[in-house]
């Protein structure tokens, strides 16, 4: 760009709903914001002003709709603009993909539905590190154009602040990074802030965006800085500082056309101690995901198979107060202790949402379902219901599987059962289980089985009490000794005083799994991190371990074995009970953890026995590779570190294999070498930026927590793994409805989805918006060109399409049959291009 390089002046107003305040403060600090801006845009005829967050246009809308009005005109008359898209500005690391989708859904469809308008200009200043596929989602959201801040140039470097950002199923958008805060300027005789952009502008050869106006607590631009403004614009050129929105920013610089760098990566890393403080409001996040998802689900084929009601509002208000969770202040666990209470409820209210919408779904279908056996009908023809024996006749539950795939797990029946059967008549084998009741000495059992689910769907399986239904032999055995699980596959060996895990020993291959001891509870020193982990990279200055183990065998087969190791640490307790199952190579964790430190993290350690060590984990909607270099990540449910498998003859070829850690409540790891550290808890103090540290204070997690996690060795790299489907296993585990005898219309087994890809999942199945079809929202898990084809049985529907690497489809199956179906965007609007 030439001498004609411009600084466009940005009016905005930071504006935390939740931060070092509640939501209810946020929420007025929002209306004074948007009345003061308002009323700037009457006294200053050229000044423009920026806002983005839907949550806070409906918060106006409902408790101040002569503002809103207002806001509407402004918007019309192009001097109010909308930005980002979403309903909030989230922590960009650790929601799912399909709440960035949701975000894109709601946030857009609003805009439109209020403004007649969608955003182009994806914005998150002020999020602390963005994920590598956020290209793709932000052009799947309908916006070509990024603007952020964070991670800042000291944290990393590049080359341009204005630059193509590609994600890895090659999606761009044209990115813009603030070389300085979005909030307000200070005065320095004229202004320095600005005046560094323009020369800024002319070095960088392309024009320069220079954020102003009172931020955080809200504000916006002020009179003092709208006259500063133009005292400088008289100076330096009022053609070269022009007041401007995003939107005019990207708009202008598309025309120029300036050569401008690709870069392919993720924009890290900023406040690392966000990736792990505050685990209940991140594990209810994972949580509220996933259950949503099902009830959709289910919510669908209620719908479809028997005309039950979908539940479109009380779904959408569910999915608002989980959005508006993953705000970055209250996502990155760095508000303030009152605003975590506000945060549980909203997670509350959409758990129930969630829990009753599923629920109506899963007993519309079970009570649809044919289970009058033969028998039974002829029992019913004799009237002779008091003749019925259970024993003789089983009693039919219903397990449902709300994956894209079939499912093949544990499933625990609140019952002590004799034998169980599917709707073949099939036996399958039965372990008896510690239930969780206590209320009668005979009645604290229940029995464990494998079930097998389709896809999408459910699969009757009758019990019996008393009656013995002999079922085959199990394939292969597990049983626990000593301090010792072992079954075909795999032997894993624990520590008798540490209770470490001294050896996973995989007998198929005759070969050591681990590079020392694994599960190894290491304490970490925190002292000199604030709750951001401002300025870090690492947290590994380590100060302890737990240890003093009691080992005790809980379970010994035939399905599953298990043993409990409890260790210390000062007053803290940890808990963890090791299963490994009779069919797989899998150790499955689960953990109580009672935590009474401070200014201390709790890591667990996990040494992969390979040469050459790589290391990639999930991302939302996709996957990346990241250094072994010891450094603090997000991840969301699974990291994996494959290599070279060791000790190989000469000459022969390399062969590989690794071990991933799947988690179902954690997002924060590292990995060094080829140990993995999942990071388990963190007790800073609340909303502490290095404030004062008196006896006042409290700090964060403190007493119990529950969550699990999976060690799961495979052969060949992490993409062998079917590392995907067990972290998702691990996360929604199968649905359980006891049920009676009854005509229906209903097979005894339903299969809803059938996707021919292995690489492909389907996550979401739901009501389209405007109420005219279904959408199907897919992605390619692999990084592979796919073909695929699907049949979804309940529309009796089938297509096929092609996936590239990573890629994310969104499928509009019409209500009308004869409309074929078609591809949309996250706002299920088919894209013009």
């Amino acid at each position: 760009m030439t001498k004609d390089s411009k600084v466009h002046l940005i009016g905005n107003a930071h504006l935390d709903p939740v931060w070092l305040w509640q939501w209810q403060e946020g929420y007025a600090e929002i209306k004074a914001t948007f009345r003061s801006a308002l009323d700037r845009l009457n006294e200053f005829p050229e000044f423009v002003f920026t806002c983005a967050c839907a949550a806070y246009y409906q918060w106006v809308e409902e408790n101040a709709p002569e503002i809103f009005a207002e806001i509407r005109e402004r918007i019309a008359e192009g001097r109010w603009v909308v930005t980002g898209g979403w309903w909030i500005q989230p922590d960009c690391n650790l929601p799912s993909g399909e709440s960035f989708a949701r975000q894109s859904l709601y946030g857009q469809r609003y805009f439109l539905e209020k403004f007649g308008i969608m955003a182009t200009v994806g914005y998150n200043v002020d999020s602390f590190g963005h994920h590598g596929m956020m290209p793709q989602i932000l052009k799947r959201s309908g916006m070509d154009y990024y603007l952020f801040m964070r991670p800042e140039e000291h944290e990393k470097h590049l080359d341009s602040d204005l630059f193509w950002w590609e994600s890895e199923d090659g999606s761009r958008v044209m990115t813009f990074r603030l070389s300085d805060s979005y909030a307000n300027f200070t005065r320095h005789g004229k202004d320095a802030k600005i005046l560094k952009h323009q020369r800024l502008a002319k070095e960088k050869g392309h024009d320069y965006m220079s954020f102003y106006g009172v931020g955080n607590h809200g504000g916006g631009p002020t009179v003092a800085n709208l006259q500063l403004i133009d005292e400088i614009r008289e100076e330096h050129g009022r053609d070269q500082i022009i007041l401007s929105s995003p939107n005019q920013y990207f708009s202008d610089v598309v025309k120029e056309n300036p050569t401008i760098p690709v870069v392919k990566d993720e924009m890290q890393r900023h406040a690392i101690g966000c990736y792990s403080a505050h685990s209940e409001s991140k594990a209810n996040n994972r949580r509220v995901e996933h259950r949503l998802l099902s009830a959709e689900k289910f919510s669908s084929l209620a719908n479809l198979w028997l005309g039950l009601p979908y539940p479109m509002a009380p779904l959408q208000l569910a999915w608002e107060n989980v959005m508006f969770n993953q705000f970055h202040d209250i996502m990155g666990g760095c508000s303030i202790k009152e605003a975590f209470d506000d945060v549980r409820e909203f997670h509350g209210e959409a758990l129930a949402i969630g829990a009753r919408s599923l629920n109506a779904a899963l007993q519309k279908i079970s009570w649809a379902i044919d289970t009058m056996k033969p028998e039974v009908k002829s029992l019913s023809k004799d009237k002779d219901w008091q003749s019925w024996e259970q024993d003789d006749l089983g009693a039919p539950i219903v397990i449902f599987n709300p994956l894209s795939w079939e499912v093949e797990t544990h499933v625990k029946v609140n019952k002590k059962l004799k034998s169980i059967t599917d709707e073949a008549g099939t036996s399958t084998a039965i372990q008896i289980v510690r239930a969780s009741r206590t209320n009668a000495k005979d009645d604290k059992w229940d029995s464990l089985i494998t079930a097998r689910v389709p896809a999408f769907g459910y699969r009757v399986y009758w019990t019996y009490r008393d009656k013995d239904i002999p079922a085959e032999p199990l394939a292969g055995e597990v049983h626990a000794a000593d301090n010792m699980l072992e079954n075909a596959k795999i032997r894993v060996q624990l520590d008798a005083h540490t209770g470490y895990i001294s050896s996973i020993f995989d007998k198929t291959t005759n070969s050591e799994l681990l590079n020392g001891k694994g599960a190894v509870p290491i304490v970490i020193d925190e002292h000199h991190s604030d709750t951001w982990g401002h300025a870090l990279v690492q947290y590994r200055i380590e100060i302890g371990r737990f240890g003093d183990a009691q080992i005790k065998i809980l379970e010994q087969g035939p399905l599953r074995a298990t043993i409990r190791v409890t260790s210390y640490y000062n007053s803290s307790v940890l808990r963890q009970d090791f299963s490994l199952s009779e069919h797989s190579s899998d150790v499955q964790v689960r953990v109580k953890l009672d935590w009474r430190e401070k200014h201390k993290m709790l890591k667990l350690s996990f040494p992969i026995h390979v040469d050459q060590p790589q290391s990639v984990s999930e991302i939302p909607y996709g996957f990346i590779e990241r250094p072994t270099n010891g450094n603090e990540v997000p991840g969301q449910q699974w990291v994996d570190v494959y290599g070279i498998v060791p000790g190989l003859a000469s000459g022969e070829d390399q062969q590989f294999r690794g071990m991933a850690l799947l988690n179902d409540a954690k997002y924060g790891y590292d990995v060094l070498g080829s140990e993995i550290r999942m990071t388990v808890v963190r007790s800073p103090i609340y909303a502490d930026h290095f404030g004062v540290r008196d006896d006042q204070v409290e700090f964060m997690d403190q007493g119990v927590q529950e969550f699990a996690y999976t060690l799961t060795p495979h052969s060949g790299s992490w993409k062998d793994g079917r590392l995907v489907q067990k972290a998702n296993e691990l996360n929604v585990p199968p649905l359980l409805i006891w049920e009676t005898y009854h005509e229906g219309t209903l097979p005894q087994y339903g299969e809803g989805i059938v996707i021919s890809a292995a690489s492909v999942v389907a996550t979401a199945f739901k009501r389209a918006e405007d109420g005219n079809g279904w959408i199907v929202r897919c992605y390619e898990t692999l990084g592979q060109d796919t073909q695929c084809e699907f049949k979804l049985q309940a529309l009796q529907r089938e297509w096929r399409t092609t996936f590239g690497k990573c890629e994310i489809k969104t499928f509009f199956i019409p209500d009308d049959s004869a409309i074929a179906v078609g591809e949309v965007n996250f706002v299920e609007i088919a894209d013009p291009k």
